[in-house]
């Protein structure tokens, strides 16, 4: 009789754990069906874009051939011996090629920026929050200079002097500017989240600073981090294209998603040739879509699981 009362007490102990970690997202994720939905066609695309790149030959896809300018969708090229599955651009070069190749690039810069400038950006502003004083004064003096400068146009002109320009000094440039935000927003957040209880009994017990501020404050703060993250991946993606489809991205010889949608300013590409620009804008879109609606199932998560404990 005994064991069977110790076993159910068990259960109702473990039913009343709160579930954790990959439980909690795969739950969030189960009630939000446009948000499965949303992942899916994230995982689809990345397979199939880096998948892709390491099939097709990006030298062979950037050859220039004027028999095939603006040749339509399922065209095949006797010059590269291949069928245009999208058609080609005004130098005969494949489109799919290079939406495969320019997706993978985009999605690579805006996954690194994001990383680069989050681990700079949050580290800072949870340091400058949490010992305030003079440290606080003079990294937020530094933010506030560098959030004050027209960074556009600065990326532009460093763009245009760095030598031997690629897609690491690309990723250099923006990095060097676009962590200002994350690091005022985390700012205010570590200063107010510094003064809870949790905190001050970690200092009475002698807890080191750095053990506080990345492995109790920083948990805290995985909502507003997970948010974080995705919204700006989305926006640097956006970034890197939106300068590339201005001529101040990433060099001609390298495909870009930006590069196939700055065709569209042509009138008659606009009109006639749309094979050539619009699978781009329309993956950019889709990929956004994704982005957004599987961070907003992510921050519930961090949030149910703050709430539970």
């Amino acid at each position: 009789m005994d064991m069977a009362k110790e076993k159910k007490v068990n259960e109702n102990v473990q039913e009343s754990v709160p579930p954790m970690g990959m439980t909690m997202i795969a739950r969030e994720f189960k009630k939000d069906k446009l948000a499965m939905f949303s992942l899916a066609v994230l995982v689809i695309i990345l397979l199939g874009v880096f998948i892709g790149s390491v099939i097709i030959n990006q030298d062979q896809i950037m050859r220039v051939s004027i028999f095939d300018k603006y040749a339509a969708p399922g065209t095949f090229s006797t010059t590269n011996n291949t069928t245009f599955i999208l058609g080609a651009d005004e130098g005969g070069r494949d489109v799919f090629g290079q939406l495969i190749i320019g997706a993978r690039n985009s999605i690579l810069i805006g996954f690194t920026i994001t990383i680069v400038t989050s681990i700079i950006g949050v580290g800072l502003g949870i340091v400058s929050g949490y010992y305030g004083g003079a440290i606080d004064n003079i990294l937020m003096r530094i933010v506030d200079f560098i959030m004050i400068l027209p960074i556009q146009m600065i990326i532009i002109v460093f763009v245009t002097i760095v030598p031997k320009y690629n897609v690491w000094s690309f990723i250099g440039i923006m990095s060097s500017f676009y962590w200002v935000g994350k690091a005022r927003l985390f700012r205010s957040k570590a200063l107010s989240e510094s003064r809870r209880d949790y905190v001050s009994a970690s200092k009475t017990l002698g807890t080191s600073d750095f053990k506080i501020m990345f492995r109790e404050l920083m948990p805290n703060l995985s909502s507003l981090i997970i948010t974080n993250l995705t919204m700006n991946f989305a926006a640097n993606i956006g970034i890197e294209t939106t300068l590339t489809f201005l001529g101040f991205g990433l060099p001609t010889n390298v495909p870009s998603l930006g590069t196939l949608i700055g065709y569209a300013s042509n009138g008659d590409v606009l009109s006639n040739k749309t094979w050539i620009w619009l699978p781009a804008s329309v993956l950019i879109l889709v990929m956004m879509l994704s982005i957004n609606y599987v961070g907003q199932a992510l921050k519930r998560s961090a949030d149910a699981r703050q709430r539970l404990g």
